[in-house]
């Protein structure tokens, strides 16, 4: 077992109880692996067939408590699979699986995760928002923020404002704005010790810290949610201070809140104090453990959202010129790229800055000053009188929305050459063409005289 902190184990002997000695032995068992498969671009039915037909070996059975989530057994490396790269699934911890389940998401709901790095959860929000709505994923680091991009793009997600600025900043610009709110904040970890040995060493200092910060963020969030709207605050931590305690302060110092009660199912167990909310301990379900507390906002006061700021397109760009077009309009480059390569006609308002392409989003907040990862979907950029299709783009599209596609079997070496950025050999035509895996595209290449150039993500390339 692993060497846990002290501090931890008394507070979890006190917490549990008679129920103590069977947690600690959870940390002699086996983790559980899982997936939560994209939605976006398979169905559970299509997935299974696919798994059961090129991966047999790979055993799979539903997480209860997410009807898109997989366990799979230890021995399978789902990640080292071309569906992977294809934005098939996501590789995910299943006890994560469930805010964003419990946060009742619909189609055409505007949603923040407010915390989001490294994505996993934002792809979840998407999956259920079937690229409607809005989905704005922010995390304050710059560093993290890179790996929620990668997700969004490589999950085909066109509905997606990226961002990486601090919530009390947000909060200003969108007050009463979201429909939902996912809160998975900062935490110490513990329920992670397991996953990631490594968050023992900073347990102490962020056991400290975060309950200062967890508190401002629930205070900025509160401000951000519509009358009516729904925040899900949780953590995969344990900690008493980190969850019932922040709720309780919460909800005394915001009387328009209500807490929801979650169902208790699948081994789920009340919180502490707090019959509402839910617990996930690693000696009751197949996962590591979570916390989760579901608010609501009433309807007290006006529940007015403030008028419209500026339009997207209106914002000022240092040293750039934008303008904005339909997709009727779009620079001849494209339109030719369009012609050869597509079997489908792109459609909305477009923006074009410095030669490049956007599908922006069009909101009624001014985003200028605050630090856009990312606004919609970044189509390509003309160079040399040529249109380049970025990878998002492609990701986004359907193998029967090309004209010319290359398709390999999930199991072809060629498929390992294109993920390391190699040139490949085909017998193929002249022209873009589009790589696919088993009718699910992962990118392009360019043909000439059956050599296949490789024009995949650098990025993202399989090292």
């Amino acid at each position: 077992m692993i060497n846990l902190p002290s501090v931890y184990l008394q507070e979890m002997k006190l917490l549990l109880k008679d129920e103590f000695e069977s947690f600690l032995s959870s940390y002699d068992k086996e983790r559980f692996s899982a997936l939560r498969i994209n939605r976006l671009k398979i169905t559970n039915e299509e997935f299974e067939s696919l798994m059961k037909t090129f991966v047999p070996d790979m055993r799979i059975t539903p997480v209860p408590w997410c009807n898109s989530g997989y366990y799979y057994d230890k021995d399978s490396r789902p990640a080292k699979l071309p569906y992977y790269n294809a934005g098939l699934y996501y590789i995910q911890e299943p006890s994560a699986m469930s805010p964003v389940e419990y946060l009742d998401i619909q189609e055409g709901m505007k949603v923040l995760d407010l915390c989001s790095a490294p994505g996993g959860k934002s792809t979840q929000i998407a999956s259920l928002l079937n690229n409607t709505g809005l989905l704005v994923s922010n995390d304050i680091s710059g560093q993290r923020i890179k790996a929620v991009l990668r997700n969004i793009e490589i999950m085909g997600i066109t509905n997606a404002l990226i961002m990486n600025d601090a919530p009390e900043k947000i909060a200003l610009r969108f007050s009463s704005y979201f429909d939902r709110i996912l809160l998975d904040v900062p935490c110490s970890g513990e329920g992670m010790f397991r996953k990631d040995p490594d968050l023992i060493k900073t347990y102490e200092s962020s056991k400290i810290a975060n309950p200062d910060m967890q508190k401002r963020i629930l205070s900025s969030a509160a401000a951000m949610l519509k009358p009516g709207g729904l925040i899900m605050y949780s953590t995969c931590t344990f900690n008493i201070d980190e969850n019932e305690n922040q709720i309780k302060d919460f909800i005394s110092n915001n009387p328009d809140f209500e807490l929801i009660n979650i169902e208790k199912k699948h081994g789920f167990e009340s919180g502490i104090g707090i019959y509402e909310a839910c617990r996930l301990f690693p000696h009751k379900v197949n996962a590591e453990g979570h916390f989760l507390c579901l608010m609501k906002k009433s309807f007290n006061g006006t529940g007015e959202e403030p008028t419209d700021q500026t339009h997207n397109s209106e914002i000022s760009r240092k040293n750039k010129i934008s303008k904005t077009v339909s997709g009727s309009s779009l620079p001849n480059e494209y339109l030719d790229f369009q012609r050869k390569n597509l079997n489908i006609s792109i459609d909305g308002i477009f923006t074009i800055e410095n030669n490049r392409i956007y599908k922006e989003l069009q909101l009624s907040r001014n985003l200028s000053g605050l630090k856009i990862i990312r606004n919609g979907l970044f189509i390509g950029e003309i160079k040399n009188s040529n249109f380049i299709p970025s990878p998002a783009f492609i990701m986004s599209l359907k193998k029967c929305d090309f004209k010319n596609t290359l398709d390999y079997n999930v199991n072809d070496e060629n498929l390992i050459k294109y993920l390391k950025c190699e040139t490949i050999f085909a017998d193929v035509k002249d022209g873009i063409i589009v790589i696919c895996v088993d009718g699910f595209p992962l990118g392009y290449g360019k043909a000439k005289n059956g050599t296949v150039k490789n024009h995949y993500n650098k990025n993202w390339r399989l090292l």
